[in-house]
């Protein structure tokens, strides 16, 4: 009976279940990301993240003079107890009950030198389970598992790239030009359209067009002059003298 085992047996043996772990616990000490199923995915998350907490006493390792008694002989046989003050890494309990668990020296290096000085300000969550889809052979759905402090693209960390002083000025001067140039173009083009729209609005409404005139119209336009009655007389008396 499996009574109060809430845990995920993955479908293995304890021993197997154990070495799985342990293998992808050390894959993603030393990537920094691999990809695997998600019940695998819920499995490692809970089995590595006390080992990454167990790694921040590194940050704090303070080397502590201890004093021990130990059993000396002496050359007669004899055995003596003295006191000798031992200096003791407060990490190396750590890094031993750490080794217990990944079997891999180079894991467990990595973990107390890289990551522990990276997340030493993290007070949980290290790890980041995101779901890629389904498995085409069987359909089981897949995940990628990384550490949160080593994706700079997620975090932000990625630095911008720096524009040159030169290009800024020349395209700072560039527009400038543009906008002095523009404003007094403007008005000009739409004083000229507005004056235009209002003759053809004034035509439309009078309907008149305006037409050259003919010879002919000239003639009938010009004012009739009437002689004066003295005139007349002068005009009648030239011809009678010559």
């Amino acid at each position: 009976m499996r009574h109060n085992k809430k845990f995920n047996h993955l479908g293995r043996t304890a021993g197997h279940r154990k070495a799985l772990l342990a293998n992808m616990a050390s894959s993603l000490i030393k990537h920094k990301r691999i990809k695997t199923t998600v019940a695998k995915a819920k499995a490692l998350r809970v089995y590595i993240e006390p080992l990454i907490t167990k790694s921040k006493a590194a940050n704090d390792a303070v080397i502590t003079p201890i004093v021990k008694t130990v059993d000396v002989k002496r050359k007669d046989g004899s055995v003596e107890k003295v006191e000798r003050t031992i200096k003791v890494n407060s990490s190396t309990s750590a890094r031993r009950l750490v080794f217990s668990y990944l079997k891999d020296k180079d894991a467990v290096k990595e973990l107390f030198g890289n990551v522990a000085a990276k997340i030493g300000d993290r007070p949980g969550g290290y790890t980041r389970v995101l779901k890629t889809g389904f498995r085409a052979g069987d359909a089981a759905e897949m995940a990628i598992i990384e550490l949160v402090d080593f994706n700079e693209t997620a975090s932000g960390s990625i630095k911008k790239k720096e524009v040159k002083k030169g290009t800024r000025r020349s395209r700072r001067k560039s527009s400038s030009s543009d906008a002095d140039t523009a404003p007094s173009q403007e008005p000009v083009k739409a004083t000229a359209a507005k004056e235009a729209v209002v003759e053809t609005e004034e035509v439309v409404a009078t309907g008149e067009v305006e037409e050259t005139p003919t010879v002919e119209q000239v003639a009938d336009e010009q004012p009739v002059i009437e002689d004066t009655a003295q005139e007349q007389e002068e005009a009648r008396e030239q011809p009678a003298s010559e």
